[in-house]
């Protein structure tokens, strides 16, 4: 396994109609069915990143921005936004693409966390990453502070020990 990995290396596409039994009473792509697609399409890029099994750790806050129609496709892009030390980041992004209209709209993004493990079902470590692109070094850049928000709302770290959040704030 290489040391160093780059966010396309991970990088993964997945597509998927909204059929009826996907939607609500109004017609619309239930939430949780969305999820699980993320889900899915986040993990597929933790594992490519990781060359492991890996398991969800949390997720962002997700919020659903515009509805997805029954007949919809819905594209969902995955990438690794930063390594950590057995976890990882992954962003990812959803569209709905009404094909006879031909209109695309972005729908959501959120952050997903996927810890990698061995043939035991222990953590293992992962490669780091090495952005590069501008977004790709500013998600990275970013996932050092989501990652403290995530562990202080756990109870796994202290706010007083969230340095790169007191930056934020702190006059220098």
């Amino acid at each position: 396994m290489s040391n160093f990995k780059t966010p396309a290396d991970s990088f993964t596409i997945m597509n998927e109609i909204v059929l009826p039994n996907d939607t609500n009473t109004l017609g619309n792509l239930m939430g949780g069915r969305l999820l699980h697609w993320m889900d899915i399409c986040a993990a597929i890029a933790a594992q490519k990143h990781s060359n492991q099994l890996v398991v969800t750790a949390s997720v962002d806050s997700v919020s659903f921005r515009e509805e997805i129609h029954l007949g919809d496709v819905v594209t969902l892009q995955a990438q690794v936004s930063r390594a950590f030390n057995t976890s990882m980041e992954v962003f990812i992004e959803v569209f709905a693409q009404n094909i006879p209209r031909n209109e695309i709209v972005k729908c959501n993004d959120a952050y997903y966390t996927f810890v990698a493990l061995d043939s035991r079902r222990k953590p293992v470590r992962v490669p780091e990453l090495q952005p590069g692109t501008d977004i790709e070094n500013q998600r990275y850049e970013a996932a050092l502070r989501r990652r403290q928000v995530r562990l202080i709302l756990a109870g796994k770290m202290k706010p007083a020990e969230a340095n790169e959040l007191k930056n934020l704030f702190l006059p220098e």
